[in-house]
């Protein structure tokens, strides 16, 4: 691993910790170059499913692209990081769980948005408006609607 501070290689593990659920270790390394010291984490690299794109394109699946867009829609939301971390974690089970080698994107969308309905209505409501792409303010009035009878 490169130092962050010199770019030196070589460095050594100070201290190594579980992370909450134990699915990441967190360890701090000094630097035997400059003696910086930095933090690193370690996660099991999981085999997840590609993921179909509307337009027929497929592309790995991308942990960070679900998180950015669950942050977005919770913003400014009482929802904390340790929830959304939660979410997250629970959508790639899940999509683990399907033993699938290809997904579509909207398969992940709809838990998105499932999620999010229990989870937030406004955040409910943000997603939606991007992800279903209203046309107008006529669809995303039907989309509130639809929400507010179930």
């Amino acid at each position: 691993m490169n130092c962050p501070f010199c770019g030196h290689i070589e460095d050594k593990v100070i201290d190594s910790r579980l992370g909450r659920d134990g699915d990441v270790i967190r360890r701090r390394r000094e630097c035997l170059k400059c003696e910086g010291r930095f933090t690193s984490y370690e996660r099991i690299e999981e085999i997840l499913p590609a993921v179909i794109k509307k337009d027929g394109r497929r592309e790995p699946f991308d942990r960070q692209k679900i998180l950015h867009g669950i942050e977005k829609a919770c913003e400014k939301r009482p929802i904390g990081v340790d929830t959304i971390e939660a979410f997250v974690k629970k959508i790639e089970k899940k999509l683990q769980g399907t033993g699938e080698k290809e997904i579509p994107s909207s398969w992940i969308g709809e838990e998105i948005m499932s999620g999010l309905k229990s989870l937030d209505e406004v955040a409910y409501v943000r997603f939606a408006s991007v992800y279903r792409q209203f046309k107008d303010i006529k669809e995303f009035m039907e989309e509130i609607k639809g929400f507010l009878t179930k």
